[in-house]
């Protein structure tokens, strides 16, 4: 072959490497930085009448910080806020306490029954998220038997003065962080999968020679090195609970709105993008800063090992 018919398949080559590295960052740059910028241009933008409901310019100012001022100084978005991050964090930590287990099982049985148990992790999602959600919704009602299960249970081990009839569960903080916990539950478990399943059991068998408990193995061998697992699984859940539209609407309290139902209000019923904007905003940078800064510090001890 000649000298141009490789230098040819060269160049060709090179550009297929650039084509197939180049293709996710466009669709980053076309489907989230472009329209992000248009959230944030519009976040700085004032409310009008017209349509669509902002303006820039004119007898209007270019940059109007008045939403991020409302967003601190009003009461209702700083409570939105302050629930949004509470019911996503309990979420969390409830889906660690519950997935852990279930992940270290599922790393200790053989692997037959690591793939049925697998499945059965992943089989909710095999059904519809609404229509999951509306099982809940009847679950929780006041005639359920789940409700009637947990309001026996309350009898039994209260005084009777506190005895009730049924527990009120809908429209409710439990009720959103009940369902949230259900719903992100697999997002824990197959992080921490991941995580213990590389671990190196001859490390546990070692610490068991040296004369540890099983306590003490798990606290000084098995959790640190889980770390990793637990923060990706707390992050997959904390982060999309944090901004959850559709369970707190349909389970939750109006009195109690996330932050999610707030945006949402704000564009369909206000009609105030700017608001709704500068709120979408101050929530993404609310949930991306930790993560950024997690992400340069887990870099750096990586690099220094």
């Amino acid at each position: 072959m000649s000298q141009d018919g490789r230098l040819s398949r060269w160049f060709d080559l090179k550009g297929w490497i650039l084509v197939v590295i180049g293709a996710p960052y466009v669709w980053l740059v076309a489907f989230f930085f472009f329209p992000f910028l248009i959230v944030v241009a519009m976040s700085v933008a004032t409310n009008t009448p017209t349509a669509p409901p902002f303006s820039f310019g004119g007898e209007h100012p270019w940059v109007n910080t008045g939403a991020f001022t409302r967003i601190v100084t009003d009461g209702l978005y700083v409570r939105a806020f302050l629930t949004s991050v509470v019911n996503a964090f309990v979420a969390a930590v409830l889906c660690l306490l519950i997935g852990y287990p279930m992940a270290l099982g599922l790393t200790r049985v053989s692997k037959s029954w690591r793939t049925i148990l697998l499945m059965l992790v992943i089989l909710p999602f095999w059904t519809s998220f609404l229509l999951r959600v509306y099982a809940w919704m009847g679950l929780m009602g006041k005639n359920s038997w789940f409700n009637g299960l947990l309001t026996d249970a309350w009898n039994f081990l209260v005084p009777i003065d506190w005895a009730v009839k049924s527990i009120p569960m809908m429209q409710t903080n439990f009720a959103v962080v009940l369902v949230m916990v259900y719903t992100y539950l697999p997002f824990m478990i197959l992080p921490l999968y991941a995580s213990l399943e590389r671990l190196d059991p001859t490390l546990d068998e070692a610490a068991m020679d040296l004369g540890s408990r099983p306590s003490q193995v798990f606290r000084d061998v098995t959790l640190p090195q889980s770390m990793p697992g637990i923060i990706a699984g707390g992050m997959l859940v904390f982060i999309p609970a944090a901004g959850e539209l559709v369970i707190p609407s349909l389970v939750g309290s109006a009195s109690q709105p996330m932050i999610g139902r707030i945006i949402s209000d704000e564009f369909a019923q206000a009609r105030d993008w700017p608001m709704a904007s500068a709120v979408a905003v101050a929530l993404l940078v609310l949930m991306v800063v930790p993560t950024m800064i997690y992400s340069h510090y887990q870099a750096k001890a990586e690099g220094s090992k």
